[in-house]
C-alpha cells in the first residue's frame, strides 16, 4: 500500500489563530484519499510578520524547519511576504510554495488586473517590490490597507466589513478585477468576501496548497 502524501502548511509567525484559520480554510480542499495537508504554527517566530524585522526573523527558522523535515513531500510557507522563500528551496529537493507568488500567479488566470489588500501601510512597500521582481506591475493596480495588525485581521469582529470597503476601493477606484488577500490571517473571510464584491477573491494559502496537491499527487 502506498503511503499517504503529506502537504505541510508552516505558519511563520507565532499566532496559533492564524494557523486555526488557515486550517479552516482549507478544509474544502482536503479530502480521504488525497494528500494529507497539516498546518502547524512556527513557535521561533514573530506574534505577526508585519515588518522587514519581523520577515527576516522568520527566514533562518523555517529554512532549519524544512531541513528538518523528513515526512511533507511539499512545504507552504503561510505568510503574504514569502519569507525565506528561495533559502527553503535551497534547503530541500522537495517543492517549497509562497503563498504570494502562488494568490498572485492565480490572480492572473482569474482576471485582467489584480488589486491586493494588505493588513497595514507599512506592509505595502515589500509587496510592491515583489510584484515588480515577478515582472508584474503591469497587471497590478496597486494595494490598500486594513489599518490592521496580523491579530486583529485574524481575529477580528469587524475585518470582513473593513476588507469589503477596501475590496471595492480597488474595484472601483483602481480597476481591479481580481482582488488577493494579502495576509494568511484573512482566510476565513474569502468566500463571504467574494460574494459580496463580485469578482473573482484569492485566498492565496489555498491557492498555494491547491498548486501543491498537484505536484505531489503526480510525482
Amino acid at each position: 500500500m502506498n503511503q499517504r502524501k503529506k502537504i505541510l502548511v508552516i505558519n511563520p509567525n507565532s499566532n496559533p489563530q492564524v494557523t486555526r484559520n488557515l486550517a479552516e480554510a482549507l478544509q474544502p480542499i482536503c479530502f480521504d484519499d488525497g494528500p494529507e495537508i497539516e498546518c502547524i504554527t512556527m513557535a521561533e517566530g514573530p506574534f505577526g510578520v508585519e515588518t522587514m524585522a519581523d520577515l527576516e526573523s522568520a527566514v533562518l527558522p523555517l529554512r532549519r524547519l524544512v531541513a528538518a523535515d523528513n515526512s511533507a513531500d511539499a512545504f507552504v510557507i503561510a505568510c503574504y511576504s514569502d519569507p525565506g522563500l528561495h533559502v527553503c528551496r535551497e534547503a530541500t529537493q522537495r517543492p517549497v510554495f509562497g503563498i504570494a507568488e502562488s494568490g498572485v500567479l492565480t490572480a492572473l488566470s482569474r482576471g485582467d488586473r489584480f488589486g491586493v489588500i494588505a493588513v497595514a501601510q507599512h506592509s505595502i512597500g515589500r509587496h510592491v517590490r515583489y510584484v515588480r521582481q515577478m515582472s508584474l506591475m503591469d497587471r497590478f493596480v496597486g494595494e490598500r490597507p486594513l489599518d490592521m495588525t496580523v491579530a486583529e485581521a485574524a481575529s477580528g469582529d469587524d475585518t470582513l466589513a473593513r476588507m469589503v470597503s477596501v475590496g471595492r476601493e480597488l474595484i472601483e477606484r483602481d480597476g481591479a478585477n481580481a482582488v488577493v488577500m494579502g495576509c494568511a490571517g484573512m482566510s476565513r473571510h474569502r468566500a463571504a468576501l467574494e460574494v459580496e464584491l463580485g469578482v473573482p477573491v484569492i485566498d492565496p494559502t489555498q491557492a498555494a496548497v491547491a498548486m501543491a496537491l498537484g505536484t505531489v499527487m503526480f510525482q
